[in-house]
């Protein structure tokens, strides 16, 4: 994810949902079942989740980074222009704006809790709490000064969300609910060594046995499993490919941990061991519809991304597309 945000830009009525697009994964994923039919096919017409769009557009000028999916069809997008948070019905494509956002607002990483309330990493050393079902803004959260800090990407273990700095070396612990409670700073040391001028810590997602983090160091493209009491951060062994460079989101299931190579175009999956200190590559998913996506969220078998376009000009009339891929 990218360190500023940029020059509030105006936003249209969002565009209605978009045609299926085919899935292009690379050989060694499972291959997209095509709902093509031709004048002599029997093929039977796709219901529920396979016929919902596989693409969909968002705000020209909306400059996403995150999303997040609950337990409904319903995707959060954030925007880094305004901290604008975009809601989407999967199985429509059709958008609405939840939070307005406002003047020198950022909305990056976002999770959704199961009582609804989002957790949105606002870049500027703020983290703000959003109802998804209302749009009100809960609470905000200053956990750091805006300068020299980005608070970039949020998970959700445990009483906390916790929130990555990739200016600094350290990952907050806010209370979740709407009750008030202490920030814990959690300071990481061990291995982690904070390289100065980059984005340093990025996605961040539970280890599977509840007790971590593992944390994604975008530069120069390690792993981390974070020890939650001490803050000790082991360096996560890679086997099958020696870094993960330009790592942005995470997502994982069980032992199956998704890594989103932004300015890559791919996704790397890998399997963890027992003790998430080894991760070792299985496959890469590629589409060509990836234009530096940078998080992902899961409903049914399929992972969802928003693409940056970190690469493209980054202006009001830009347009920008979330996209779907099987998992």
């Amino acid at each position: 994810m990218t360190p500023t945000p940029a020059p509030t830009p105006s936003r249209r009525t969002v565009l209605g949902g978009a045609a299926l697009a085919a899935l292009a994964v690379t050989a060694t994923a499972a291959p997209a079942a095509t709902a093509a039919t031709s004048p002599s096919s029997t093929a039977k017409p796709l219901t529920g989740e396979a016929s919902w769009p596989t693409e969909y557009p968002l705000p020209d000028g909306w400059l996403p980074e995150g999303i997040a999916i609950g337990s409904k069809p319903y995707a959060y997008q954030g925007s880094r222009a305004d901290g604008g948070i975009l809601r989407t019905d999967l199985r429509t494509g059709e958008s609405t704006v939840l939070y307005a956002g406002g003047t020198g607002q950022v909305s990056v990483g976002l999770k959704l809790d199961h009582d609804g309330l989002l957790y949105v990493a606002g870049s500027t050393g703020v983290a703000r709490v959003v109802d998804s079902r209302t749009g009100a803004l809960v609470t905000t959260h200053q956990l750091a000064s805006a300068v020299g800090h980005f608070i970039n990407d949020v998970t959700l273990l445990g009483d906390r969300a916790w929130f990555t700095d990739s200016r600094d070396a350290v990952l907050y612990g806010v209370p979740r609910g709407r009750t008030d409670g202490e920030i814990r700073a959690l300071a990481l040391t061990g291995d982690w060594v904070q390289l100065p001028d980059v984005n340093n810590a990025n996605g961040i997602v539970g280890t599977p046995d509840g007790r971590g983090l593992i944390v994604v160091k975008s530069t120069p493209g390690e792993l981390y499993n974070v020890n939650l009491r001490t803050g000790h951060a082991t360096r996560i062994t890679l086997v099958g490919a020696s870094d993960v460079v330009n790592g942005d989101g995470l997502y994982r299931i069980g032992r199956t941990l998704y890594v989103v190579q932004n300015r890559l175009n791919l996704i790397s999956v890998w399997s963890l061991d027992r003790t998430a200190t080894t991760a070792t590559l299985t496959r890469t998913i590629t589409d060509p519809r990836f234009d530096v996506p940078t998080t992902a969220a899961r409903y049914g078998d399929r992972l969802y991304l928003v693409n940056a376009r970190f690469t493209s000009p980054q202006l009001p009339e830009t347009t920008f597309t979330a996209v779907a891929v099987p998992i």
